[in-house]
């Protein structure tokens, strides 16, 4: 979880912020961030919104720090 642990030194977060900003407690998160717990798919979620990645980049599927384009929820095809 190193890259996680990056990305919130680089935004000059602490962890106590990261609760802040995402709603994941501090204890929680912590363990997130050092590997001992594993976060949910809305944490992740979460996680990436604040620290303005991808979760795809969070678990290390790809490089690519930047978020991909947010979706027009009004626009979005459904069915």
């Amino acid at each position: 979880m190193s890259r996680l642990k990056d990305l919130r030194k680089e935004r000059h977060l602490t962890q106590v912020q990261m609760q802040e900003l995402t709603g994941i407690d501090q204890s929680d998160y912590s363990k997130i961030e050092s590997g001992k717990r594993y976060y949910t798919f809305e944490q992740c979620k979460r996680i990436a919104e604040v620290l303005d990645t991808s979760m795809d980049y969070l678990a290390g599927l790809t490089d690519e720090k930047k978020p991909y384009p947010k979706v027009d929820k009004k626009t979005r095809p459904t069915g």
